[in-house]
């Protein structure tokens, strides 16, 4: 293996090994132990409430440090060390959540925004590592196989994980509570391990450029503020960067609140968590071929269309979500979702990587993840807003009067309804987007 290949597998291989915490954590087992465990004996909606407000404030923060976070690894020439520590201190807050107790939620939603910290503080510095390691040419597929290695090391973990909660006695633990908390500590396990293989194998990117200045403490920090005001005003003057950082921003907050709350979803309408979680896992494996194949795709009509498309897509899954009725259209909309969700994500990164100066891409991607966590901020906290005063209307109005279930159930369908005005808005600013291609 040449030092190119062996790079490119180990940048690919980080979306394997983080990919255990999105999936087990953040869409699978999160949420149901949050309700069930964590959060228990108060209203489904409020239990809702409480995690889209923790999953906002952990997305508040992360895109309030992520540009500052970029210009320092830009000026000290350390994304990889920045990657690397942030992964670690996600993995060791996953290790943590086994050992938070029942009811106290307050803690575990603490615990959790320190590891969604680490997670996506993580990840601004792997995407900017993306120019560094793949030719503009190879992009779309360094990408893609960096999400597809990720929906399949994510998938199989997941797959153990479930095989422990489904059937805790053949693992020799005592209940589903035990085979839950015992995932957590098999998320940080892995997370930490397999990162090991990036820390090795992608090489530090030197920048050359004398008007950086490396330094250390408090004249870096002092440093990156001053190159986040010189990118602002950069992207200002880039009228095609900022469209297309606006349109990122509406249609990603649509994909990262389907992800982060189609579990807490399924259960307010009345679907059994085992549905759910069997659910994820069919979108993990679908997900794996078809974000490589979403990435042949854009070979043929080029990466906005095939965004576009995805999009698209998206907009039906978010309809159909809505008005489901039976646990077989989970099925059919977890199948969807892995069709579109890697794709829409690989081929967001690779484009906007070939519109951004590559010895600026920390602080460049530090601006696409800040625009990425603000989404995430503004969509799970619409759904919450959007069910609690959707709760509020039907009470007022006495619909479905004396029946609690179907007024939760009718107010978390309003909630998901809502993020349609995002992709449509997305696409719109999109379409105006100059295609480099």
């Amino acid at each position: 293996m040449n030092k190119t290949s062996k790079a490119i597998w180990g940048w690919a291989l980080y979306d394997w090994a983080n990919s255990a915490f999105a999936t087990t954590v953040m869409a699978g087992f999160f949420p149901i132990f949050f309700k069930e465990y964590w959060s228990s004996n108060v209203n489904i909606n409020v239990s809702t409430a409480r995690l889209g407000f923790g999953n906002a404030v952990a997305s508040l923060l992360v895109a309030l440090l992520a540009p500052v976070l970029g210009a320092v690894a830009d000026s000290g020439n350390s994304r990889k060390k920045f990657l690397i520590s942030f992964a670690y201190l996600g993995a060791a807050s996953t290790a943590l959540l086994f050992f938070v107790q029942p009811g106290k939620w307050f803690l575990a939603v603490l615990i959790y925004v320190v590891a969604i910290l680490g997670f996506s503080g993580a990840n601004i510095f792997y995407d900017s590592l993306l120019p560094f390691v793949a030719p503009k040419n190879k992009r779309d597929y360094v990408s893609g196989l960096g999400y597809a290695l990720g929906y399949l090391g994510g998938g199989l973990l997941f797959l153990l994980n479930v095989a422990m909660v489904l059937k805790p006695s053949s693992f020799g633990l005592s209940n589903e509570i035990s085979a839950v908390r015992i995932s957590f500590l098999s998320v940080a396990t892995w997370w930490g391990f397999f990162s090991i293989f990036t820390a090795a194998w992608v090489p530090e990117p030197v920048m050359l450029d004398s008007t950086k200045k490396s330094g250390t403490g408090r004249f870096r920090i002092i440093s990156a503020f001053s190159e986040v005001i010189s990118t602002v005003k950069d992207i200002k003057k880039s009228r095609n960067i900022m469209l297309f950082l606006l349109a990122y921003w509406l249609y990603i907050e649509g994909v990262d609140t389907i992800i982060r709350m189609a579990v807490d979803y399924g259960m307010s309408i009345g679907f059994d968590s085992k549905i759910l979680i069997t659910a994820l896992l069919i979108t993990q494996f679908v997900g794996f071929p078809s974000t490589l194949g979403f990435a042949k795709l854009s070979d043929y009509f080029g990466t906005k269309a095939t965004i576009l498309l995805a999009i698209a897509i998206y907009s039906f899954i978010t309809l159909w979500g809505a008005f489901m009725k039976r646990s077989l259209e989970f099925y059919a909309l977890a199948i969807l979702i892995g069709l579109v969700q890697g794709g829409i994500q690989a081929l967001s990164r690779s484009f906007y990587s070939k519109l951004i100066p590559k010895d600026k891409s920390g602080e460049y991607f530090g601006f696409y993840n800040m625009l990425g966590k603000f989404a995430a901020i503004i969509g799970p906290a619409l759904i919450g807003v959007s069910v609690l005063l959707s709760r509020k209307v039907i009470i007022g109005m006495k619909l479905y009067h004396g029946a609690p279930g179907k007024i939760a159930e009718v107010a978390s369908r309003w909630g998901i309804a809502s993020l349609l005005i995002l992709f449509v808005a997305g696409a719109t600013l999109l379409i105006f987007v100059k295609d480099n291609e």
